[in-house]
């Protein structure tokens, strides 16, 4: 009797089925991850792009027109290291499934020659009549039984012979059609990376010639820098003005409300009890004639309220902590654009040994952008500052947004607003620039922006 075994080189176990496609999957997230973010970037360069243009509309060099061109830099730099991931994925993949392809093909090649030798041993007894003689010449009936099972088995192992032999052919092409495909997806990135270099060098060349042109108006840029400083400081006396102001008011107040309660307890503890009393009791307790003496209780004192801080009602301490919970989770103040300022101290990007602090984030953006409340709140103040242009200071709890370089603004003082809620929109300088001075305070401490507004726009 012949012993088949139908388990070729080709045919993978159910654990190793199972960790190829575990595999597969894994791989397949991360690319897509990787093209969700090349989509991302290449949208972002666009918007860019867009910024860039309205301030190159000026034939003058700007920071502005420095600012898009860096921002549209980084993104390029960042569009050509995900490209190069989805090459390392793709190079993985096509090395896989050429691995893949070549263990086919050789699965194959055993599947067909022990397909061939069934064919010949078949061959052999294709005559019904040896078949017959086959059959009936065993020795005892358990015999023709054994060997009448052989028959039945030997076709049916012909039979999903030539079946996994289809089978294999179909996989073998299905993975080749895969290859090709991978190769040509390879080929697609490739062109486009060398596109996208391109870019970046033509953009590099753009911001050479950018910061030549402001280094020759270094007088210029210093006067500017002085005036934006002088504006800055104005900005600073306003907020810490107003903050002091509305530290002061809700003392008082927090003051008043604690004062309205002792004289309501005191009140309460000078009325005397409502109960009716029989005589007998009241003969024991008190002598006709006199009156019982009630015992004064110590008045009540105003609670001790810090300077430093906003004292916060129920509702306001609620505001308070949901601005707080929402940290790096909140709303962008502008739709869209980027960061063209970051927060703290940096050096000027033309002037040497110069050093710039910035107490907020400076957002470059679309010319007539809308400017929106991040969070809900009441409209702390709505003023002019020369430099700042107009400005819009919202109160969330003990928590503070400032939001300036307003050409026109949608709101009044005491107004409560929503999160999303218009409060203006952006202010376009004559170069070109349009661009939102936004900071985050906590009673009278500065925070960084950048650590609360959502990376999400």
């Amino acid at each position: 009797m012949i012993l088949l075994v139908l388990c070729g080189p080709g045919n993978l176990t159910q654990a190793q089925q199972r960790k190829r496609t575990r595999t597969a999957t894994s791989t397949r997230k991360s690319k897509t991850q990787l093209e969700r973010e090349r989509r991302t970037n290449l949208r972002r360069i666009q918007e860019t792009s867009r910024i860039l243009a309205q301030t190159q509309k000026q034939k003058q060099a700007s920071l502005g027109q420095l600012n898009a061109l860096k921002e549209k830099l980084t993104v390029q730099k960042s569009v050509i290291r995900t490209i190069s991931s989805e090459l390392k994925y793709l190079e993985s993949d096509v090395r896989q499934t050429t691995t893949q392809v070549q263990q086919t093909q050789q699965s194959l090649v055993q599947l067909k020659a022990e397909y061939a030798r069934l064919i010949y041993a078949s061959a052999k007894t294709a005559n019904s009549y040896n078949r017959i003689m086959f059959l009936f010449a065993a020795d005892s009936f358990n015999q023709l039984m054994l060997r009448l099972r052989y028959v039945r088995q030997y076709s049916e192992v012909r039979q999903k012979q030539a079946a996994q032999i289809t089978s294999t052919q179909q996989h073998l092409s299905s993975q080749l059609t895969g290859l090709t495909v991978k190769k040509q997806e390879k080929s697609s990135l490739l062109t486009t990376q060398v596109a996208e270099s391109r870019n970046l060098l033509t953009l590099k060349t753009q911001q050479d010639q950018v910061v030549t042109k402001l280094s020759q108006q270094e007088e210029g840029l210093r006067q500017e820098l002085a005036a934006r400083q002088q504006a800055v400081s104005r900005l600073d006396n306003l907020i810490a003005v107003r903050v002091r102001e509305e530290i002061a008011r809700a003392a008082r107040a927090a003051r008043a409300m604690a004062a309205r309660n002792a004289a309501k307890a005191a009140t309460a503890r000078a009325t005397p009890p409502t109960t009716t009393r029989r005589p007998a009791e009241s003969s024991d307790r008190a002598t006709p004639g006199t009156t019982a003496a009630t015992p004064e209780a110590p008045a009540e004192e105003a609670p001790a309220t810090r300077t430093d801080r906003v004292a916060l009602t129920p509702e306001t301490a609620v505001l308070s902590s949901s601005f707080a919970d929402n940290r790096g989770r909140l709303l962008w103040p502008v739709g869209r654009g980027f960061i063209s300022q970051r927060f703290g101290r940096h050096s000027h990007p033309v002037l040497k040994n110069v050093i710039v602090e910035n107490r907020g984030v400076d957002i470059q953006t679309g010319a007539g952008e809308p400017v929106r409340a991040i969070f809900d709140g009441k409209v702390l103040t709505v003023a002019s500052i020369a430099g700042m242009n107009n400005i819009v200071m919202i109160q969330h709890g003990e928590y503070f947004t400032v939001y300036a370089r307003l050409r026109g603004v949608s709101v009044t003082e005491g107004q409560q607003v929503k999160m999303r809620q218009q409060i203006g929109t952006v202010y376009t300088s004559a170069e070109g620039t349009s661009e939102l001075q936004f900071q985050v305070w906590r009673n009278s401490s500065n925070l960084n922006p950048e650590n609360w507004l959502s990376r999400n726009r």
